[in-house]
C-alpha cells in the first residue's frame, strides 16, 4: 500500500482528492516557471538571496534564520540527521515522513499514541515521553491526517520542557496557512532556539511539482548542521523564480483560509448526512471513518482518495479527503 497519496500515475483518476494542494491557483507563478526556462543555461543562486528576502519579508523573520529545501521533505531529512538524535517521539497518527527520517537518520522512533476520544489532541501527557535518550520530537500544527491543530499553551510548554532537557523539537506547519484563525508558532521561533519549523510551498500554493519548502530556525549553531546534511544548488532556478512569485502573494493567502472554511463544512456536513463519522477538521482535509471499502469502488469512478489504513495509530475504514472547489466537492459526495 502507498505511504503517500497523488498515485495519478498508476490509476485512471479524474478526481483527485488523495492530496490536500489548493484548489485556489497564485497569480503569476506560471508566468514565473516561464522565466526559469530562460534561466537554464546558468547554475542556480547557491545562497537564493532573492528567494530568502522575499520570504523573509512574507513572514517578517530575520533571512538569516531561514534554510531552504527540495520541498519539505528533504529538510526533515536533513534536519533529523543535522539533530543526530539517538531517539525520537513521534505522535501517532501522524505524517509517515517523519519516521522515515527518523529512522534514516538511526535514531529509533518513540510513538506517542493520539487517542481519538480526546479528539486526537497532544495533551499534558506528552510531557511523559520526554525521557533520558530523546533528542528530538516531531509535532504537526495542524496534525496530517486528523486536521487537529495543537493547544497553544500546551504546545509552548512542550518546548520549554524540551530547551531544559536539550530536546530539539522540528514542528511541521506545512498546513497553517489553510487554517482560519489559527495559532501558529512562528513567532515563537524567535522565544525557543530548539525550535526548527518546517514548512513549504507545495500545498498552500499548488505547486507539488516544483519542490520548494523552508526551515525557519534562530539557532545558528543548529542551523548549519543542518545545512550541512543539504546537496549543492538543491533550489532550482525554477523553485527559486516561483518561490519570489508566491512570497508576494498576501492576498491569495488571506483568501485561502476562508475559501477553505466554508467548503470544509459542506464537505462534513455532507459526509455526517451520509452516515460517516468526521473528525472535526481546521486543515484543508478531513479524516473520516466508513465500514464501506470506499478506496476501491471510488476509483473504479475515476475517483482517488486517500486510504489510511497504513497510518501507524489507525487501521481499517480511515479514510482521507482532501477540500476542492464547490464543484469538484459535490461530485464526490454524490458518488459515496
Amino acid at each position: 500500500m502507498e505511504v503517500h497519496g497523488g498515485d495519478i500515475y498508476r490509476n485512471q483518476v479524474r478526481y483527485d482528492f488523495s492530496v490536500n494542494l489548493n484548489p485556489l491557483k497564485p497569480r503569476g507563478v506560471e508566468e514565473a516557471l516561464h522565466r526559469a526556462v530562460g534561466l537554464c543555461g546558468q547554475y542556480p543562486d547557491i545562497k537564493a538571496e532573492k528567494l530568502k528576502q522575499a520570504v523573509s519579508g512574507m513572514l517578517s523573520v530575520p533571512k538569516d534564520w531561514l534554510l531552504f529545501g527540495n520541498g519539505a521533505s528533504e529538510l526533515l531529512m536533513a534536519a533529523a540527521h543535522g539533530i543526530g538524535a539517538k531517539q525520537a517521539v513521534i505522535p501517532v497518527p501522524s505524517f509517515y515522513g517523519y519516521e522515515y527520517a527518523a529512522k534514516a537518520a538511526g535514531a529509533q522512533p518513540v510513538y506517542y499514541r493520539l487517542r481519538q476520544e480526546c479528539g486526537f489532541s497532544v495533551g499534558q501527557d506528552f510531557k511523559g515521553m520526554l525521557t533520558e535518550g530523546v533528542g528530538m520530537v516531531f509535532l504537526a500544527n495542524p496534525n496530517n491526517p486528523t486536521g487537529v491543530l495543537l493547544e497553544p499553551g500546551t504546545a509552548k510548554g512542550l518546548f520549554a520542557r524540551c530547551r531544559e532537557l536539550g530536546i530539539f523539537v522540528v514542528l511541521d506547519e506545512c498546513f497553517i496557512e489553510f487554517c482560519a484563525g489559527a495559532h501558529s508558532f512562528l513567532p515563537a521561533a524567535a522565544e525557543f532556539e530548539n525550535l526548527i519549523i518546517i514548512r513549504a510551498f507545495t500545498k498552500i500554493f499548488s505547486i507539488p511539482g516544483v519542490r520548494l519548502g523552508y526551515m525557519v530556525c534562530k539557532d545558528e549553531k543548529i542551523r548549519g548542521k543542518i545545512a550541512a546534511q543539504l546537496p549543492e544548488w538543491n533550489i532550482s532556478c525554477f523553485a527559486q523564480e516561483a518561490g519570489c512569485a508566491c512570497a508576494g502573494q498576501a492576498d491569495f493567502l488571506r483568501e485561502t483560509p476562508g475559501f477553505i472554511e466554508k467548503e470544509r463544512r459542506f464537505l462534513e456536513e455532507g459526509l455526517r448526512r451520509k452516515g460517516f463519522l468526521a473528525v472535526p477538521s481546521s486543515a484543508n482535509f478531513i479524516l473520516f471513518y466508513s465500514d464501506a471499502p470506499l478506496y476501491g469502488r471510488l476509483l473504479e469512478k475515476g475517483i482517488l482518495i486517500r486510504d489510511c489504513a497504513n497510518f501507524r495509530g489507525l487501521g481499517e475504514g480511515f479514510y482521507r479527503i482532501a477540500v476542492k472547489s464547490r464543484k469538484e466537492n459535490e461530485i464526490l459526495l454524490e458518488n459515496l
